[in-house]
């Protein structure tokens, strides 16, 4: 049994020579599972407990373990009576989810896949909140006296300060609002690539069910992807601390100054913003190598990154935090831990030297087809007519079949496709491997032990979401949702509707071990694709829908999953957070259907153009299209042994056995690091480079390793109090400039007022490589 011993939060501090007299909670003995904490160990608030973050030398330790993150940075304070669905969470609540679900479906058509980030909606909804405290009438009364029956009308418009719990569930329904629902890429490829327009009805009832199917799958596994210590999601810390910087310690010097470094970059990163997205789109991927080689289509494969679908960035420098930051790559530098980092960048390295190689040596014909695209070609590298192979009514005709002949991926396609499918084997041996025992132990006395995390047991004094809630809601949604797929003609049987969320039930504990562990989200996609394929040929469309249901319905169960782990840490009743996730799920399916609609019409000939612009982009639309038409319509003479493609299926067997070495390494030597090798990780990002702007990622492993090692091991003191807050300040900055561009001249709006060429934003590449295709 390890010891770990808390100290209390920074708000508690005054100043750096009042550390001694801070006073918490100390010497909580924590199982090595991280579920077992007893609450009797909790000691006297009033003895001095700052030892407990020293080492020998009497310098703070790194923060190191899940406890650690579960018990050195974030707080246990708690005030059950304070008010939370008052009319201010209401208001900024309905607000902000129809501000993040309008934000997130034009970040979906971006050229680089960029979700709303939570620490963006987060500042914007403490600075209503606090105008809103401001401005509404309400009683000035102490709150013994609020209670009385004249006050319960004004107390509800404006009980005082704008307190923690109302801001959590405004973010939370908001942050669910933003999610963006695959559902919009079948009704986008719809329109775009079948002419086929999905009535406002079907469309907007088939989001919301798609949003929320999952809930039921989310009741279920709570209980070991919530509770458990060792359920840490660590890319939730910059979120709670923000809170806790916000709400706690208000007249604390230490918090102050917190306060102050917060504002102070957020203000400086919108300002900044405007440079490498607007004004000077070079600052996006500087690259040494095209400047001295314009003309050299090599350089810009390799070196090239600032364009969409340009290159691999290799040795780029991006000054663009859209980019570098959580918001455009992959994981949050400044947060995920660094062996996750490491395993996904030793991933990129693996992936530009096979990109190169396959295209080096015309490896799939690669030299006949673009660099990098998620489209489908004939031989000769025009783009591939795929209507013309399909009957009427969207299913395989094998008669044109012959006539047209079988499309082709681009060669970086095809090695994103072999990374997605082999590490769902990864995962599945790795969550055996290294986890299957601890969360067999929660499952197997769920009913007889109860959980001892801290914050769990905070949590006691609320009433818990009964199961059933999520059980009834999941069955409303099965029958509209199976339903809807026969009304929308999507071609996808009863059992195939089924099929796809058994698919997505299994492997939530599975994927969303890792998830909740490292803070890594993998993709089902492609394996859902593969099992519809194979279960219902020559049906594009079909497939779509049962990639919908198989995928996304384990997608929103972790983001769901997530948010229930949001308000353990930050003590919102787990009633109110199934309320506001519920209501932001609908709010987001509505916006994101009339949303789509405008963009579509809009900007129909770049969504359709394989690199299309710096604002618009129709990527992911373009490969989720494709995935449907290969896997769906072209599943059997594409993926059958002996096809084109036919050893792409055979990854996923072949990808079973790559942890195992690892592990048996550890076994042998475990003091050697090898459990910090994520198999799945290394394995999912080979195809990391295959789409989209790519000169960030050496910035952005560059600026993990200075936090995630240097600050996090060196200065621990710094990394505890600021390094969070640093990341939400950047992302919240950023976010807020990319809202305010793409409306002001970004073209959001309706007109796109470019800015002027200059040497800093040049035609052409930003980054003055040679333009492929030109």
């Amino acid at each position: 049994m390890a010891t770990v011993e808390r100290k209390l939060s920074d708000s508690s501090m005054s100043d750096e020579k009042s550390i001694a007299n801070e006073k918490g909670p100390l010497d909580l003995p924590v199982l090595d599972a991280g579920v077992d904490v007893d609450p009797n160990a909790v000691g006297d608030v009033s003895e001095d407990v700052r030892a407990i973050d020293l080492d020998e030398s009497g310098k703070e330790r790194p923060i190191e373990t899940g406890e650690d993150y579960a018990l050195r940075l974030v707080s246990l304070d708690d005030d059950p009576t304070l008010p939370i669905l008052t009319f201010r969470t209401w208001f900024l609540g309905l607000g902000l989810a129809c501000f993040a679900a309008v934000l997130g479906e034009l970040f979906y058509f971006r050229p680089q896949t960029v979700q709303v980030s939570g620490l963006f909606l987060q500042v914007l909804a403490f600075i209503l909140g606090r105008g809103l405290e401001a401005v509404l009438p309400g009683p000035n009364h102490a709150i013994d006296k609020m209670r009385t029956p004249d006050n319960r009308f004004w107390r509800f418009i404006n009980p005082g300060g704008f307190n923690i719990k109302e801001h959590v569930a405004i973010s939370i329904m908001s942050t669910t609002a933003s999610d963006q629902a695959i559902a919009i890429s079948v009704f986008a490829a719809q329109d775009l690539y079948y002419n086929v327009s999905v009535g406002p009805a079907i469309g907007i009832f088939t989001l919301i069910t798609s949003q929320l199917i999952g809930y039921g799958l989310t009741g279920l596994a709570r209980d070991y992807l919530v509770y458990p210590t060792w359920a840490v999601y660590p890319f939730l810390m910059p979120q709670v601390q923000l809170f806790d910087a916000m709400h706690r310690g208000q007249g604390a010097f230490l918090q102050k100054k917190r306060r102050v470094f917060f504002w102070s970059v957020l203000i400086a990163i919108f300002v900044w913003e405007w440079f490498p997205e607007y004004i000077a789109p070079t600052l996006t991927g500087i690259s040494i190598f095209c400047l001295a080689d314009r003309k050299s289509p090599w350089v810009t494969r390799i070196f090239g990154g600032a364009a969409g679908n340009e290159g691999l960035g290799l040795f780029a420098l991006s000054l663009d935090w859209n980019y570098i930051g959580s918001g455009g790559s992959a994981i949050g530098s400044l947060f995920t831990p660094l062996a996750t980092q490491l395993s996904i960048y030793s991933g990129v390295v693996v992936c530009i030297i096979a990109f190169c190689a396959c295209y080096a040596r015309n490896v799939w014909h690669a030299q006949n087809f673009p660099f990098l695209s998620q489209l489908l070609f004939y031989q000769n590298g025009t783009e591939y007519d795929q209507l013309s192979i399909l009957n009427a009514d969207f299913t395989l005709n094998n008669t044109l079949l012959e006539e047209q002949g079988l499309p082709y991926y681009a060669a970086s396609q095809t090695l994103y496709q072999l990374s997605r499918t082999a590490y769902i084997g990864t995962a599945v041996t790795h969550f055996f491997i290294w986890h299957f025992k601890d969360v067999w132990e929660v499952v197997r006395n769920v009913r007889t032990h109860e959980c001892q995390d801290v914050h769990y047991q905070k949590m006691k004094v609320y009433k818990e979401a009964p199961l059933w809630w999520f059980g009834a809601l999941f069955c409303v949604t099965f029958g509209v949702g199976l339903g809807l797929c026969y009304a929308a003609d999507s071609g996808l049987p009863w059992w195939g509707f089924i099929v796809a969320l058994i698919f997505s039930a299994a492997f939530v504990p599975i994927l969303g071990t890792l998830y909740a562990t490292v803070g890594y989200q993998p993709s089902l996609q492609f394996l859902i694709q593969m099992v519809g394929g194979a279960m219902i040929p020559g049906k594009p469309v079909a497939n779509m829908f049962f990639t919908l249901y198989g995928y996304q319905t384990y997608q929103l169960t972790l983001n769901m999953l997530r948010d229930l782990k949001l308000g353990q840490y930050t003590k919102l009743p787990p009633r109110v957070t199934f309320l506001m996730q519920t209501i932001g799920g609908i709010v987001g399916g509505i916006l994101n259907y009339v949303i789509m609609k405008s963009v579509i019409a809009g900007n129909r000939e770049i969504l359709l153009d394989v690199q299309g612009t710096n604002v618009w982009s129709g990527q992911q639309v373009q490969s989720y299209n494709s995935a449907a038409i290969t896997w769906g319509a072209l599943a059997k003479p594409l993926y059958a042994p002996g096809a084109r493609y036919g050893f792409i299926p055979w990854m996923l067997i072949a990808g079973l056995a790559l942890p195992i070495p690892f592990y048996i390494a550890h076994r042998l030597w475990p003091k050697a690091g090898f459990n910090f090798v994520f198999t799945p990780v290394v394995i999912a990002e080979l195809g990391y480079l295959s789409v989209g702007i790519n000169s960030s990622w050496m910035t952005s492993l560059a600026v993990a390793v200075f936090s995630q090692w240097y600050l996090r091991k060196y200065r621990p003191r710094w990394f505890r109090k600021y390094n969070f807050l640093l990341s939400a300040a950047l992302d919240g900055g950023t976010q807020i400039m990319v809202f305010v561009y793409s409306f002001a001249v970004g073209g959001a709006s309706g007109k796109a007022v470019p800015f002027p060429n200059w040497g800093l934003n040049p035609t052409g590449n930003p980054d003055y490589c040679m333009r492929l295709g030109d």
